[in-house]
């Protein structure tokens, strides 16, 4: 099955970490990069791999950004892997890609995630399951607030190792993605009718409550509190997330461009 896989990533100033990605993708014959034109050392770095296939395109979105990756490069496997920059494939994921049959209908896997600090996973995290292998002609993206979803046409089924999610690029630029984030996912919430949103974006709406419930829930539910320090970053790390969202959304309130509270 390995044969059969094209590794797809995106990449802007990602010289803090795909490096390490590119070294768990040994297995692959062909890498697909499609890089926003990084100012970093990005694309020195993936022009070493001579597995790599680079290509730069002016960013517009991650769902238009993501559909030129898996359309317009003429991948020739039947199936692709899209990985964030800061996605590492641990033994047991290529284990199980290894061991995947190709079943008719079956159009889709998604995995869960294991979040680092520093390196270090984390008991649990707020990080969603990401449908990552998709078969070429049945998927494509869409764009949801800051975020991209994957549309599959079929049956999408759950890998049961585990991706890490290791970023470590520094916190200043974490904080200006974030920025960044916060305004387009307020744009998103309040752009209509809650109908169709999940619970998560239905309690943004309100504005006040994400930050307080995200808190007490990476604290406790999630155990971030037994991670120490890394645990305790994370947690804030989410609650500020969340805030800067928050302020988004209540401004909007303010200014009269978007709904009143509870709508």
């Amino acid at each position: 099955m390995l044969d059969n896989i094209t590794p797809v990533i995106l990449t802007f100033n990602e010289e803090a970490n795909i490096e390490r990605t590119l070294e768990r993708l040994e297995w692959a014959r062909d890498i697909v990069i499609v890089d926003s034109f990084s100012t970093d050392a990005t694309v020195s770095i993936v022009s070493r791999n001579r597995r790599v296939r680079l290509f730069q395109r002016a960013f517009d979105s991650h769902a238009q950004q993501w559909n030129f990756a898996i359309d317009a490069t003429n991948i020739t496997t039947d199936w692709f892997l899209a990985l964030d920059a800061d996605y590492v494939l641990p033994d047991g994921v290529i284990a199980e890609l290894a061991a995947l049959q190709s079943e008719p209908g079956v159009n889709g896997y998604s995995a869960g995630f294991r979040y680092c600090i520093a390196g270090a996973p984390l008991r649990g995290t707020l990080y969603p399951d990401v449908t990552i292998l998709c078969r070429r002609g049945f998927a494509h993206y869409e764009q949801e607030g800051h975020t991209q979803r994957v549309a599959v046409t079929g049956v999408v089924r759950r890998l049961t190792a585990k991706v890490l999610h290791d970023d470590r690029k520094p916190l200043a630029h974490w904080i200006a993605s974030q920025q960044r984030y916060a305004r387009l996912e307020a744009e998103y919430i309040l752009a209509g009718s809650a109908v169709g949103f999940d619970f998560v974006d239905r309690i943004r709406r309100w504005g006040w409550l994400a930050p307080v419930l995200v808190f007490f829930y990476t604290l406790v539910v999630k155990g971030c509190i037994l991670d120490g320090r890394r645990g305790l970053f994370y947690v804030l790390q989410r609650t500020f997330a969340e805030v800067l969202i928050a302020l988004e959304v209540i401004e909007r309130r303010l200014t009269g461009t978007g709904q009143f509270e509870g709508a």
